[in-house]
């Protein structure tokens, strides 16, 4: 009669998960185990590791260990599918005159031009940043550009505000009307 196959959770960094990783694991039997966990593995995923299971009776094969990923949150990152969203930080001077940033990605940072005139919300995408798949592509970073003024009041950008004439005919919630 076969082995039984023991199930196992293991939990491991985000980053971890996008770019593959080594995991020693010890099993409840004392058994230590070297798993390799491949680059793009998603939450959720299971890992056969064939024979690691429970022995066989009577010279039957052992079982299966059958390791279920879990994927922690990332502070930065989120993934969808083998796509990764980022929320990136740039200044209002960086929005209004472009400029060129870096910015974080799963296998290290990667400098990129933001547009003139750039909104909050304008999406960039970072071909071949995102999670590796199993055809040996990747999937795409996208970066929602978030306008963040300082944290403290600034007298020369509230002086600059209040004697902006255009500033005073342009309403971006034109059309809003109920």
């Amino acid at each position: 009669m076969p082995g039984r196959d023991l199930r196992f959770r293991l939990s491991i960094e985000f980053l971890e998960a996008v770019n593959g990783t080594r995991k020693a694991v010890t099993l409840p039997n004392g058994q230590s185990l070297e798993i390799n966990v491949p680059p793009g593995i998603d939450d959720g995923q299971v890992l056969r590791l064939v024979g690691r299971g429970e022995p066989g009776a009577g010279g039957a094969p052992p079982g299966n260990a059958l390791i279920e990923i879990h994927v922690r949150p990332h502070r930065l990152f989120r993934r969808e599918g083998d796509d990764i969203r980022l929320d990136l930080p740039i200044t209002l001077k960086e929005a209004v005159l472009g400029a060129r940033i870096q910015v974080p990605t799963p296998t290290g940072p990667v400098m990129v031009s933001i547009p003139k005139g750039s909104n909050t919300g304008k999406v960039l995408r970072l071909k071949g940043k995102g999670a590796p798949r199993s055809d040996g592509t990747h999937g795409d970073l996208y970066a929602a550009l978030r306008i963040m003024l300082p944290d403290r009041p600034d007298a020369e950008l509230e002086a600059f505000a209040e004697g902006w004439q255009a500033g005073s005919s342009y309403n971006p919630r034109q059309g809003m009307e109920a």
